[in-house]
Parts: C-alpha cells; structure tokens; sequence
C-alpha cells in the first residue's frame, strides 16, 4: 500500500526570472473572492427588500459562501497539488464567473442561495491556487514582495468592498441594484481566464490520494449543523431540525473516526485529528474560531442597523465602515513588527483593544437608540479594525508556530477551514440574538429603536467572545504550555 506520510515535493524549480505578470493574475483572483465575501453586507438591506426574504434566508446567503468556501479549501489545495495549479485555477475562476452570473440573474432567493453555494465552492477552487502558485513561483525578497502584494491586495478588497460595492448597488445601474455587485464579476473572470497563461503550471512531485469519503461526512456534518441553527430559531425548532443536529453530531464523530482510521493505515488523512491533540494548537484553534466569529456577525449586524434600521443608503453606509476596514489594514501591517518587539504579549494588547472598543460600540449605539447618527460611530469603527487586525493577523502566524514543519501545509488548511467555519457560527448565533429581540418588539416601537436594541443584543455575543478571546491568549502566553 502506498503511504503519503512524507512531506510533499514540488515538481517545479522557481524561474529565473519570476513571473509577475503572472502574480497579477493570482492577485486579481485574490482580489474577486475576497471581495465577495464581504460586499454581500452592503446589499443585504436591498436583497431582503427586492426578494422579500426572511432573515434566516438572508443569513444564508452570507453563509453559504463562507461555509462552501471553508468547508473544501483544503481539497481545493490538493486538487492543485494533484492536476496543476494553474489547470485548477482557471476551472475554479470558471466556476465563480458562472456562479456570479446565477447570482446576478437569480429570480428568487432560494435560487440566489444556491448560486451563492456554488460561488463559495468555485472560490475554494480557486483561492489556494494563488497561495501555492506564489509560494512555488516565487522564492526569497521576491517572495516576501509578492506576499506582501497579496496581503495589500487582499486589505484592499475588504475596504472596496464596503465603498465600492455600495456605490454599486446605491447608483442602481441599468435598473441592476443589488445585482451588478455579482455581475461585475463577469468581466474579471475572464480577464482572469484569458490571462492565466502568464501562471507557470507546477504540481505536487508527490501526489497525495484525495479522500472524498472524508469531504463528503465533514461537507454533510457542518452543513446540517449550520442549517439546524439558522433556521430551526425562526421556526420555533421544529422537529426536523433537532434531527438534523443529530445527524450533523453524527457525520462529525464518523469523520473524526475515518480519518484516524486513515491515519493509522498509513494514508495521509484530510485532518490529522492528532494536530487537534497538540494543547498548544488545540487551544490556538479555538482561538481563531472565536476570534473570526465576530468578523462577518459584526458586518452583517453593522448593514442591518445603519441601512434597515436607520435608513442610510448603500454607499454611505459602506463609506461609514470602510475605516474599520482601514483600521484593520494599518493594524496588519503594524502587528509583525509589534511582535518581533514584544513577542506574543503584543496579541494580547490587540485582543484588549479589541474587546474594550466592541464595548464602547455597544455602549454608543445603546445610549443613542434609534436617535443615533451613524457617521458618530466612525472613530469607534476605526479602532473596532485596528484591534481586530492587531489580533487576527498574528494570532494566525502564532499558532501555525506551534506545529512541525512538515505538518504545517495540514495544520494551515485546518486554520483557514476554522476561520470560515467560526465566520458562519458566529453569523448563526447572531441571528438568533437579532431575530429574538426584533420578534419581541412592540408593533408601536419605532424601526430605528428595533434595530439598534438588536444590534446592542447580537454585539453581546462579540464582546463576550472577544473577552474569552483576551484570557485564552493570556493563558497561552503567560502558561508557556509545553508542545504535545
């Protein structure tokens, strides 16, 4: 029986001369998908109107980008590793653009969902393609250059997502409204297509079998999960939806038992559950599950509020955020730095600003109510971003540390599945919050007074998370706990 226990070998020596046209491609991709996973908040107000969606079909809609996204980046990975990267890329660029279209045209919301699915999974196609294509094309300042284009690159599409993306949908092209922010993905897409030949081909030298067994239960298990808790609340948890936790509670532990099972028979496992076993890394994980649970539940509720709530337009609405975004990419680049200086004391500075300022947050919109006027948040917001980015950029850097080299590939699929899979819990346990204080709301309450008590409710999940989030790091850096 073949094993796959050693590390994999890149069948590609990097060019002489590296290729940065090439790298734009990868960078106008990087751009695209991270893009869509944040300009769906500015328009969510406008979707919910022009579909007459109800709230849990709203939450899905962000989720199920993110879930598609998260649950397959890491086969996304070996798929490349397997049949080339750039082969990968272009069918995974393929994917998005024609999802974006079914998002664009979709005539109802179930069908908007749907795309919405679809685009996730293309997007986690494409997305480890631009990673392992700079890592492989790309070798030492060159590749410190390209990384650090990527990490702006990807700063930046945050922030035009919440400005630009609302100019979009506020100037309602062509009769579009919501639906230019996936059509525009149109023309990208084949830009990006065209132009992939300026991406060298490169594999894995050791190709890894994929173990679909595997993607199949984790796929199962965390979709009836996330199904179960975003609309089993607005039905009053019916039955159906109780059997769904079950069966999700079931797919999880059949999982866990096949990939030790894989593991033990010396096949290279979708997971190696022993990274899980690793206190270090263990608590690491839970730190970033925590930690990205408040980044699209704070979007999400933020879009709610300042649009449905008190009435803002789109594009304004995305200009008030957009130093959050700021705040959050200025913090990225500080927080190396920061560290090298202060070690990993310095991520926990960042997780207390971060905590204090949701705080602050809160307090502000509850004093204000329904007479709030959202450009007052802007100072705040910026330094809600600036403690976020402080905490998240390094934190991920941290506990890859914390894992052998030759686990590190695994060990970094693991995190960027678990920043998704946080990103939508922490959307799921929002929604509960908003929805149960807006149900609760007398008919006589004023829209503004509703939306700002729902948002107050739903941010006590983020403080309360971001407080954890401060004694686990304080743990992880003052325990000094030894390596597994």
């Amino acid at each position: 029986m073949r094993t796959h226990s050693q590390p994999f070998i890149i069948d590609k020596i990097p060019p002489e001369s590296p290729p940065w046209r090439g790298l734009y491609v990868l960078l106008l991709a990087g751009f695209v998908t991270i893009f869509d996973l944040f300009v769906v908040n500015v328009a969510i107000p406008s979707m919910q109107s022009g579909l007459n969606a109800s709230f849990s079909q709203i939450e899905l809609i962000v989720v199920g980008y993110e879930l598609a996204f998260g649950i397959l980046l890491i086969t996304g990975g070996r798929l490349g590793d397997m049949y080339g990267r750039r082969r990968l890329f272009i069918l995974g660029m393929a994917g998005f653009t024609l999802a974006s279209l079914l998002c664009g045209i979709a005539p109802h919301v179930d069908m908007l969902i749907g795309a919405r699915v679809l685009q996730g999974l293309a997007a986690a196609l494409l997305f480890p393609q631009v990673y392992a294509s700079i890592r492989v094309n790309f070798v030492g300042n060159d590749s410190r250059r390209a990384f650090g284009l990527l990490g702006m690159t990807l700063g930046m599409a945050a922030i035009a997502a919440q400005v630009l993306g609302g100019w979009i949908v506020h100037g309602n092209f062509f009769g579009l409204g919501w639906r230019s922010i996936f059509l525009i993905n149109i023309p990208v897409g084949v830009i990006a297509i065209m132009t992939a030949r300026f991406i060298p081909e490169s594999y894995a030298k050791v190709r890894p079998d994929l173990d679909w067994s595997g993607v199949a239960l984790v796929s199962l298990g965390l979709a009836l999960l996330l199904i179960s808790l975003l609309e089993g609340p607005g039905k009053g948890w019916p039955e159906w939806s109780l059997w769904s936790l079950g069966g999700a509670a079931l797919m999880l532990i059949l999982f866990y038992r096949q990939q030790e099972h894989n593991r033990r028979s010396g096949k290279l496992p979708l997971v190696d559950m022993q990274l899980l076993l690793q206190r270090r890394f263990a608590l690491g994980t839970l730190l970033v599950l925590l930690v990205y649970s408040t980044s699209s539940s704070f979007f999400l509720s933020f879009a709610l509020l300042v649009q449905t709530g008190l009435g803002v337009d789109p594009f304004v609405a995305g200009s008030i955020f957009a130093p959050c975004s700021v705040g959050f990419v200025l913090a990225s680049l500080a927080a190396p730095k920061l560290v090298a200086r202060w070690d990993e004391r310095a991520i926990v500075v960042g997780a207390f600003i971060y905590a204090v300022s949701i705080g602050f947050l809160i307090l502000q919109v509850h004093e204000a109510g329904g007479k709030l006027i959202a450009e007052r948040l802007i100072p705040i917001l910026f330094i809600v971003g600036f403690g976020q980015g402080f905490v998240m950029t390094p934190l991920l850097n941290l506990v890859l540390s914390f894992v052998q080299e030759k686990q590190a590939g695994m060990a970094s699929g693991v995190i960027s599945t678990i920043q998704q899979l946080g990103a939508a819990l922490g959307v799921a346990v929002i929604g509960i919050l908003f929805t149960a204080v807006l149900s609760a709301s007398h008919a006589q309450t004023q829209l503004a007074d509703q939306y700002a008590s729902a948002f107050v409710t739903g941010m006590l999940y983020n403080l309360g998370a971001a407080v954890i989030v401060c004694f686990l790091l304080l743990r992880l850096v003052a325990a000094k706990l030894p390596a597994a």
